[in-house]
């Protein structure tokens, strides 16, 4: 019952990340990736985007593409987000 509790949680936050990462990824304009020396707009749109659809798919956090989708999202968060919103709000 509590593993069950626990698991979800972390479902739903790994899930919340994504789907934050992924709706950033669309307010951004698409010129400032490349500018910002990062991948294009469409590649994180991609990427955020499938591994988001497949964390609807397979809720279970500890599998093979949840694992990997929460990565790309924490790189887009941690490192390509800071710098194409330093470009975007100057």
């Amino acid at each position: 019952m509590i593993e069950n509790t626990i698991m979800l949680v972390v479902s739903f936050v790994l899930f919340g990340v994504k789907a934050l990462a992924f709706l950033d990824t669309l307010g951004r304009p698409a010129q400032v990736y490349p500018a910002a020396d990062k991948q294009t707009k469409n590649f994180w749109l991609l990427v955020l985007g499938l591994f988001l659809v497949a964390h609807m798919l397979f809720w279970y956090p500890i599998n093979l593409l949840n694992l990997i989708g929460t990565i790309a999202a924490l790189v887009y968060v941690l490192d390509v987000r800071p710098t194409v919103r330093s470009l975007t709000s100057s």
